[in-house]
């Protein structure tokens, strides 16, 4: 039985030499991922599939570019790894596009808080709940909350990414965590008033 990394080697040979059937096995094998990374960026499913579409259309016209490690076995994370920086820019690109990002008071000063306490009521929501949470924000909120907390990136690349400051970014993330804070507070209220 072929690994993940053998499978994709096969898919991108054939992507290489600009197979339909190699372009389409490819986009399948990775749609829920990539569609995945795209929702996340977006209040709505419209938005999310035009995204996905836009970063399948670079990866396509860019494999060229991907350099595949030499461990053979290593390929499908290093692919997987560029291919989800891709997504991530063509979201970051799709929401530029809209002019839906509204900066807001840059604080130079600001350090991040830790949540206090050792339970909080996102240790029991699943990830699909906390994600249609995350995308009830404002888009600049949210661009920067996925961006640190979900997708790695510091305030320094979230600020070179988005064409904010490192305060903003700082700022933005910080409203972003008091937004959810909120959000969840009521519904757990919800929830606990519920059963009882």
């Amino acid at each position: 039985m072929n690994t993940p990394s053998q499978q994709l080697h096969f898919i991108l040979e054939g992507c290489l030499q600009k197979q339909r059937g190699s372009q389409k096995a490819l986009y399948d094998f990775f749609y829920d991922y990539s569609m995945n990374i795209c929702r996340r960026y977006t209040h709505h499913e419209e938005d999310a599939i035009e995204i996905l579409q836009d970063g399948f259309l670079k990866v396509f016209q860019h494999l060229d570019s991907f350099t595949g490690p030499e461990n053979a076995e290593s390929l499908y994370p290093a692919f997987t790894g560029w291919l989800k920086k891709i997504m991530i820019y063509t979201s970051i690109d799709h929401f530029r596009s809209q002019k839906k990002y509204v900066p807001t008071d840059d604080i130079e000063s600001h350090t991040d808080q830790p949540v206090s306490g050792n339970h909080h009521p996102i240790d029991d929501l699943a990830y699909q709940e906390l994600m249609r949470i995350v995308q009830t924000l404002s888009p600049g909120y949210r661009s920067v909350f996925n961006l640190f907390v979900i997708d790695g990136f510091t305030h320094e690349e979230i600020a070179d990414t988005l064409g904010i400051s490192v305060g903003t970014s700082k700022s933005n993330l910080a409203k972003a965590r008091e937004n959810l804070r909120q959000k969840l507070k009521r519904i757990n209220a919800r929830t606990i008033t519920k059963y009882e």
